[in-house]
């Protein structure tokens, strides 16, 4: 059309194509929904496990087939879904909601491939085990809308499941000739665990069911298990932990593929040990400013020490040393989170900081022996198919192992300003807000690929976003820890890529963690350990706050003056837990950020 012959027949025009383009985008953001859901109840059926933890219990009386046949149906369907959807939908056609959808739908499908094919973890790590065989029924009991009888009856159908995974775990592990022997550390850690879940069957699950019609019949079934259990320790100890490696080691090019896969931020693992690196000496630096303003309080008449890099490092670890002695004791560490929490959510509404999820569906509680061993605590969100059902914040205590001098360096570092932070981070208005939010999201894609660079990052950057709005009335004890913990997430970073492409031994990452990073040598071992077993994971802190730091300056140099708290942390949230790749564009566009009027 020749635009001379009327400027509004152009822009009419111009509208029609605009409203044809969008409603094909639709069409087509519509067929790829109704394909991921084909996919999604195909993919249940054949991991009624992962329906579970997903909160689809359609299938909650089965568990998987992890024998060798099993998992490659399982692999086999996974290949056909990529070459379907990459035959069968083109990006360009799409919406830009869409785009992201398929994008982050073929990356968790590769992601999956790639873990199989390269880190089989039936095959090297017991521990994946513990969830099929006890967590299978812990979820259903803990985090389910389903009725009482009808869980029962699950249990009871699972319990009777749990002797051929057993089997199916001898058989996965116990090759002798395999060219992945099992990893020592996940064995160790696996050993450890196997008396949490006797202790489950033998009274935990009964106790959590009550009584009731079946009740006997499980609590029955469920004791007979027992000396399975034993006799898979027995396994574990005699015959696979002799035959495992030392080699936990990823190496730089696995490590690579994997942290592309895990954060999918745009960003290469050069890239993140750079900036890493680069964040760690100017947060040491901020660490010890105000340590020095803190000096006299703790040492009055004291003279502060050297101003050299060894001075200010001493000065930081002697005022933690003073501000981390109020602290609880070990049974009092449920309290602690629990009174946190209250205060948390009064002062996040006082300030009209985000919305608060209605009703509050969040349980603090201890966490149960058979899930320790990795973490000193987690939120187990409600599941995103069940979104009414319970969130789970669980704290473990101090393993029952540690003498009283690890117990002690423990509570030093879990101290009652540090648990308050805890608190900020699992729950409120970190992850359980969070994934409630996420849970809501239209996008089934968004709820059961959520990605975890999205969800740390949110949960590290709020922490500072709290104080800076005043939470803690001004104590430069709490800001300071907050300090040591945001320097924790960008130690993780560090640590990560030097334990797995670097040359880091176990000693020298211990060194890193108590001598700079400021940790408690309870806390770092078991950090050494975390790292060993989950590596990447650690980086997902560091690079998700990265990215929500820098789109908080991004949008509000924007708005300038129009900048507001609530509807810009209304905006992150709703778009779902997002590969931080895609943040910028789908928060902006929802904000109106750089739209022509």
């Amino acid at each position: 059309m020749n635009c001379k012959n009327g400027m509004i027949a152009c822009l009419g025009w111009a509208l029609s194509l605009a409203l044809v383009a969008g409603g094909r985008a639709q069409e087509a953001d519509q067929r790829l929904a109704v394909a991921f859901k084909g996919w999604l109840d195909e993919y249940i059926a054949m991991q009624p496990f992962l329906g579970t933890r997903w909160g689809d219990h359609r299938f909650a009386n089965k568990l998987e087939d992890l024998s060798p046949a099993g998992r490659e149906k399982i692999v086999s369907h996974t290949r056909k879904t990529l070459d379907s959807l990459n035959k069968e939908f083109d990006p360009k056609q799409l919406s830009p909601d869409g785009r992201v959808d398929l994008a982050t739908w073929k990356t968790g499908l590769e992601r999956s491939l790639w873990i199989e094919e390269n880190l089989a973890p039936l095959d090297t790590d017991p521990r994946s085990y513990n969830e099929y065989t006890t967590d299978s029924t812990y979820l259903l009991v803990t985090q389910t809308t389903l009725p009482k009888a009808a869980v029962t009856k699950a249990c009871l159908a699972r319990i009777r499941e749990v002797p051929r995974l057993l089997e199916q775990a001898r058989t996965n592990l116990g090759a002798k000739k395999s060219s992945r022997p099992p990893v020592r550390v996940f064995v160790e850690t696996a050993i450890r665990q196997v008396p949490g879940s006797i202790a489950w069957y033998k009274s935990g699950l009964a106790e959590a069911l009550g009584q009731g019609e079946g009740a006997e019949e499980v609590r029955r079934e469920a004791a007979a298990l027992v000396p399975l259990f034993e006799g898979y320790r027995q396994f574990l100890e005699k015959e696979v932990l002799p035959r495992s490696s030392d080699q936990w080691k990823l190496g730089p090019k696995l490590f690579a593929q994997k942290l592309e896969y895990e954060l999918e931020a745009d960003i290469s693992a050069a890239e993140v040990l750079a900036e890493a690196e680069r964040e760690f000496a100017r947060v040491e630096s901020e660490m010890a400013a105000l340590s020095r303003t803190l000096w006299p309080t703790f040492f009055p008449g004291k003279a502060q020490l050297p101003d050299t890099p060894e001075g200010r490092r001493e000065t930081t670890r002697r005022v933690i040393a003073e501000v981390s002695r109020d602290r609880g004791t070990v049974d009092t560490l449920v309290k602690d989170a629990k009174s946190g929490a209250e205060k948390l959510k009064a002062f996040i509404r006082k300030r009209g900081l985000l919305k608060l999820p209605e009703p509050d569906r969040c349980d603090i509680l201890e966490m149960p022996e058979f899930q320790r061993g990795n973490s000193v605590a987690y939120l187990n969100n409600a599941p995103p198919l069940d979104f009414e059902a319970r969130s789970v914040y669980a704290i473990s205590p101090p393993p029952k192992d540690w003498d009283a001098r690890r117990v002690e360096s423990f509570l030093d570092e879990y101290n009652h300003r540090m648990m308050q932070i805890l608190t900020l981070h699992e729950a409120y208005p970190g992850h359980y807000v969070q994934l409630e939010y996420a849970n809501r999201n239209p996008s089934l894609v968004r709820r059961i690929f959520a990605s975890g660079v999205y969800i740390e990052g949110w949960a590290v950057h709020m922490e500072q976003v709290m104080l800076d709005e005043g939470y803690g009335d001004g104590d430069l004890g709490l800001r300071l820890l907050q300090l040591k913990w945001y320097l924790r997430a960008v130690a993780n970073a560090i640590l990560d890529n030097n334990m797995h492409s670097g040359d880091w031994n176990e000693t020298q990452a211990l060194r890193f963690m108590v001598d700079k990073a400021f940790q408690s040598e309870g806390e770092a071992l078991g950090k050494v350990v975390r790292s060993k077993q989950s590596p990447c994971q650690l980086s997902t802190y560091f690079v998700g706050r990265t990215a929500m730091h820098r789109l908080r300056q991004k949008v509000q140099t924007a708005q300038g003056d129009k900048f507001a708290l609530l509807p810009y942390h209304q905006a992150v949230l709703e778009v779902g837990a997002v590969p931080v790749r895609f943040l910028p564009q789908l928060v902006e566009a929802r904000l109106g950020v750089g739209a022509k009027p």
